[in-house]
């Protein structure tokens, strides 16, 4: 596993930069390690494509973060509009980041003006200081900085201890929080961006670009790559059915190919899910203990799903947590 999340439980309150555990020590307290570095992982060639009207994504590869990816785990991209860019990720390290940055800059000489955190994870947010003397607005949701002052040290020391410091670079924070719907004007095409406050983490962000109907749900959507769970497991799930809504054709999602048929992908999403909450619940009401369930609870839906062994009885101990209090 590797490091993406921390959960709020008793530590909340506290600066990550006060917090030093191992790995083992961070698991049992309950903190997600998913996408944050470990060793020993295999990378692959990192790819841009553009999927047209001014898109383009990096497709990454299901991988852990190592040297010899920069962090670079998550899709990433831009939206190249008539009088500026707009950042969808930044990446996960400083060295990430400014690899996207060039690949911009090979494309555009408009302003960068816009740069989305979609969450707190390092693997989609800390790219953004590659951003920084760009001056753009940094949007993210209104928790993100709670999310980054409980968090952000701890995963910069991972980071660091993984990349090297000279990879790694400093923490940003949003210049522009969103707390419902907000739209945002790249001059000829309107990106509309929500606020998700309780999914896949408590601080989610989705876009949609209204000009070609596609949709950026970041890890709201995973493709062939296990989702993980560090929010609201029902919640995740109200927002799928909120995604849903929205109509798009065609998704970008966090994890996974480029540009996915939105519908189907998010159906075999929905269904990991589904089963991950209802056999949670039947593993409580039947007195089934924690850690027991951590290796039966939705072990069926293994196929089709990389790193689901590495995921999986995580996302369990975290809707456990949740389930047990209903």
């Amino acid at each position: 596993m590797s490091i993406n999340k921390l959960t709020w439980g008793s530590y909340a309150g506290q600066s990550a930069g006060s917090l030093r555990f191992t790995r083992r020590e961070a698991l049992a307290l309950g903190f997600c390690l998913c996408c944050l570095p470990a060793r020993g992982f295999a990378t692959e060639s990192i790819s841009l494509k553009d999927i047209g009207s001014g898109l383009f994504i990096r497709e990454a590869p299901h991988e852990e973060a190592t040297r010899a990816n920069n962090g670079g785990i998550a899709n990433t991209g831009f939206i190249i509009g008539r009088d500026s860019v707009l950042v969808i990720d930044p990446g996960g390290s400083l060295a990430d980041g400014q690899w996207l940055r060039s690949q911009i800059r090979k494309r555009t000489n408009k302003p960068i003006r816009h740069v989305v955190l979609s969450h707190v994870h390092p693997d989609h947010c800390f790219g953004a200081s590659a951003f920084a003397e760009e001056q753009p607005e940094f949007i993210g949701h209104h928790a993100l900085s709670r999310a980054l002052d409980a968090r952000g040290s701890y995963y910069h020391e991972r980071l660091v201890e993984i990349l090297g410091p000279e990879s790694v670079g400093g923490i940003v924070y949003p210049t522009r929080e969103i707390e419902d719907v907000a739209e945002v004007d790249l001059g000829d095409r309107i990106v509309r961006i929500t606020a998700h406050d309780t999914a896949h983490t408590d601080c989610d962000l989705s876009m949609f670009d209204t000009s070609t109907g596609t949709l950026f749900p970041a890890d709201l959507l995973f493709v062939d790559r296990v989702p993980s769970l560090d929010g609201s497991l029902p919640g995740w799930l109200n927002e799928a059915k909120r995604l849903e809504g929205i109509g798009a054709a065609r998704a970008v999602p966090g994890h996974g190919p480029a540009i996915v048929d939105f519908g189907p992908a998010m159906a075999k999403q929905v269904r990991y899910l589904t089963v991950l909450r209802d056999e949670t619940r039947k593993a409580i009401a039947e007195g089934v203990g924690i850690d027991k369930a951590g290796r039966v609870v939705a072990a069926g839906e293994a196929e089709g799903w990389a790193l689901f062994d590495d995921y999986n009885g995580r996302n369990v101990i975290q809707a456990y947590k949740e389930l047990e209090w209903e």
